[in-house]
């Protein structure tokens, strides 16, 4: 292995002078006073950055309307989708209750109750079957 050694700096006669930076003191008032002004006075709107920076600047905005009116339309969908839903709901239980009437009225008592007002009566007698000759039905000629 190697031993390690220490290495003897190099003499320098001159010493490394460091000036310091000069200090810029920048007012930021100024600046963004002067950044309203030229917002407010419209000179903004003749520098080549704005100028060229135009169409995309409505192109932005134009995805901005379609983005609020996309909003609107939703919300609007939304309100039409719950309308449905709650008139879902009554016409269901309204399909019900007319059910349950309809299954009540066509019970045989229920039946009997309402053409005995008439004079009708339930027959004791079961249902005759009636045969026709298949020869009989036949024309003559």
């Amino acid at each position: 292995m190697n031993e390690n050694s220490y290495k003897e700096p190099e003499e320098n006669t001159e010493p490394e002078k460091v000036e310091p930076a000069p200090v810029k003191k920048k007012k930021k008032g100024n600046v963004v006073l002067k950044g309203i002004q030229s917002v407010l006075d419209g000179t903004i709107l003749t520098r080549d950055n704005v100028v060229k920076s135009l169409p995309f600047f409505l192109y932005i905005t134009f995805l901005a309307i379609l983005y609020i009116g996309n909003s609107y339309y939703a919300e609007k969908k939304i309100i039409e989708i719950e309308k449905m839903k709650k008139e879902l709901k009554e016409l269901r239980s309204e399909n019900i209750s007319t059910k349950s009437k309809l299954m009540f009225y066509s019970k045989q008592s229920e039946v009997m109750k309402r053409i005995g007002i008439y004079g009708l009566k339930e027959s004791v007698n079961p249902p005759h079957k009636i045969f026709i000759m298949k020869d009989t039905t036949k024309k003559q000629k």
